[in-house]
């Protein structure tokens, strides 16, 4: 977790709001949400085109390791109590819908502690209806996700009901707390006014470019995005 005060002081800092303008709170938070959904968004271009590599006891950080522990913190599980709260498609009990606000990216699905091969819409019905030899069992269960719909067939073709869903959920949304004394807009700390980055500790940072640069564009002062910009991909290329 990242102190969302601490970046907003840097971001304040780095900007010289004395001489270039004052970024005010409401401002911030747009940004430090925009920023924030970037880094995360980029943990899973960058799962999918890390290169694969032995492991090399010389070198002190992995890339392949170094992004698992940065995307493990959003990862959670849906077991079968939260599972049956979820909401039904139609009158169909055993077929369950996810909320694409919550759920960013289902990453396994089980049905009696068995991992479902995870197909396509077409593969799914072809397997489900196809000869017996490849259609599915409760021992090698097969699932589809359409239109946030989550199906799974076992024994007989028949729908079941999922036993766990793991998957990885979108970081919250930031927000800069604040009351006002005297004109001037002050911290507020309180849980009901502040949330804070839910980023992997190595991303502050990265957060504070990403800010000051869109504050840059914001105000059109091209320095600010400059320098933001600049910071920004050498902190990448790190």
């Amino acid at each position: 977790m990242i102190s969302i005060d601490t970046v907003y002081q840097k971001v304040l800092a780095f900007a010289n709001k004395e001489q270039r303008g004052y970024i005010t709170p409401q401002e911030f938070n747009l940004f430090a949400n925009q920023a924030q959904l970037e880094i995360f968004e980029r943990y899973f271009h960058n799962v999918m085109n890390a290169p694969k590599k032995d492991t090399n006891s010389l070198v002190y950080l992995d890339l392949d390791e170094t992004i698992e522990e940065r995307v493990r913190i959003f990862e959670k599980v849906y077991g079968i109590n939260a599972i049956n709260t979820l909401p039904n498609v139609g009158n169909n009990t055993r077929v369950k819908k996810i909320d694409p606000n919550v759920v960013y990216r289902v990453n396994r699905i089980e049905y009696l502690d068995n991992e479902c091969e995870l197909l396509s819409t077409n593969d799914f019905n072809e397997f489900r209806n196809g000869p017996a030899l490849l259609r599915p069992s409760n021992s090698r269960p097969i699932a589809n996700i359409r239109a946030n719909q989550i199906r799974v067939v076992g024994d007989d073709g028949v729908l079941v009901v999922p036993t766990g869903i793991f998957y990885f959920q979108k970081p919250a949304k930031v927000s800069w707390g604040y009351f006002v004394v005297g004109g001037k807009a002050l911290h507020d700390s309180s849980d009901t006014k502040t949330t804070n980055f839910e980023l992997h500790s190595s991303e502050e940072s990265e957060l504070v470019y990403k800010i000051l640069k869109f504050a840059g564009i914001a105000t059109k002062q091209l320095d600010i995005q400059q320098a933001g910009n600049a910071l920004e991909n050498i902190q990448q290329q790190q």
